[in-house]
């Protein structure tokens, strides 16, 4: 009987590329019209004023600016641009 098994496909090496999500610009940072502030799943951190929401929840400067994260309503976490 063998003592290995014989060589063929590997069953390891597969994972998914990464997809950098997560916060790209802070609070207080001065912003232009069209940059991405937030990239996310799901609207953990929600538009506020001068901010857009993206078809994959990414959050983008509508208007130049100053970035301020700030909680609304129902405790939720907001950014603006101000």
């Amino acid at each position: 009987m063998a003592t290995s098994k014989t060589g063929g496909s590997t069953q390891n090496n597969r994972d998914s590329i990464s997809k950098r999500l997560g916060v790209k610009l802070y609070d207080g940072q001065r912003v232009s019209g069209g940059e991405i502030i937030v990239r996310q799943r799901g609207t953990r951190i929600h538009p506020g004023k001068n901010v857009g929401l993206g078809s994959d929840d990414t959050i983008f400067a509508v208007a130049a600016g100053e970035i301020r994260f700030h909680h609304g309503p129902k405790g939720r976490k907001y950014v603006s641009v101000i």
